[in-house]
């Protein structure tokens, strides 16, 4: 991408995400990652940043008769382009590249006017291995980030003070 546009994009991508907003168990899968976060969509694209617009969950692509469908999809009013989120529930794969390609190069063709700059993938996966990543977007030459997400096990200090102790429960 071009300067600014690049400086920006790479701003907007934050490493990792903190979705402590959500109430999941640890062993969540992707639909109930996306559900959870489409629920409470507000405070998620507080945590993405200024400027990104929720356009849907699931949305539906057709390409040459088949169905696909994005897991989630922006548009980022300062960058001028779709942004294609993705997000998988377990340790990052580099077959995860390849769809948000897929995906992203989808979106130029069908949905990206003259006046819009090129789409950005955005991958977010429970935990990733940074060599991996690299060498799985190495000749990618597609905009794409991979992030990790963390929800922290810890409870809020203000809620810390309305619960009682272990020691009160087994007391």
């Amino acid at each position: 991408m071009p300067t600014p546009q690049s400086d920006l994009a790479r701003e907007t991508l934050n490493d990792p995400y903190n979705f402590d907003f959500l109430t999941l168990t640890e062993k969540h899968n992707e639909k109930e990652l996306e559900d959870a976060l489409v629920n409470h969509v507000t405070r998620f694209l507080l945590e993405l940043g200024a400027g990104f617009s929720y356009i849907g969950q699931q949305y539906k692509l057709e390409v040459s008769g088949d169905e696909f469908f994005i897991d989630l999809l922006f548009y980022h009013v300062k960058l001028h382009c779709y942004v294609v989120v993705e997000q998988k529930s377990v340790k990052f794969k580099p077959e995860f590249a390849g769809k948000l390609n897929f995906y992203v190069s989808a979106v130029d063709e069908i949905l990206k006017s003259e006046q819009d700059n090129a789409t950005i993938g955005i991958l977010i996966c429970k935990s990733k291995n940074d060599t991996v990543v690299e060498y799985a977007l190495k000749d990618v030459h597609k905009p794409i980030g991979v992030s990790e997400y963390i929800i922290t096990k810890n409870l809020p200090d203000e809620f810390k003070s309305s619960l009682p102790s272990i020691e009160e429960i087994e007391g």
